[in-house]
């Protein structure tokens, strides 16, 4: 495993109507939903860490605290950015931001430990 802090990913969407609050169910208005940005943001930090992890190793997150500060109409274009800030044993932590070219859309913090995929499954059997 060579999970060390300062790995990042990036990704950027253009909001459509199925990532909006109204259709997701979360609120009634047609903006970026909080649920779709904590899902892109939990995606930036699962692609932070590929290749980083030992064969049979993933993520699953523990905690999150976000900020969503700014609405995002259909059409807006928005960035999503992950940095793995601390490595502690197979706690990671990570920040994250979410922008448009204008605005600080959301950031937060995202935690996630590092499991071993198949004895995680297979406690989920029992």
């Amino acid at each position: 495993m060579t999970l060390v802090p300062g790995l990042t990913a990036h990704m950027s969407i253009m909001v459509e109507r199925e990532d909006t609050a109204l259709t997701m169910g979360s609120g009634d208005v047609p903006v970026l939903g909080t649920p779709r940005l904590l899902a892109l943001a939990e995606a930036a930090t699962v692609r932070a860490v590929q290749g980083h992890l030992d064969p049979g190793q993933t993520t699953v997150g523990t905690r999150v605290e976000l900020d969503h500060l700014w609405a995002c109409p259909v059409g807006t274009h928005v960035a999503i950015s992950a940095e793995l800030t601390k490595v502690d044993g197979t706690r990671l932590v990570f920040g994250f931001t979410a922008n448009t070219k204008d605005a600080l859309v959301s950031s937060g913090t995202i935690e996630r430990a590092v499991v071993d995929r198949e004895r995680f499954l297979n406690r989920l059997a029992r």
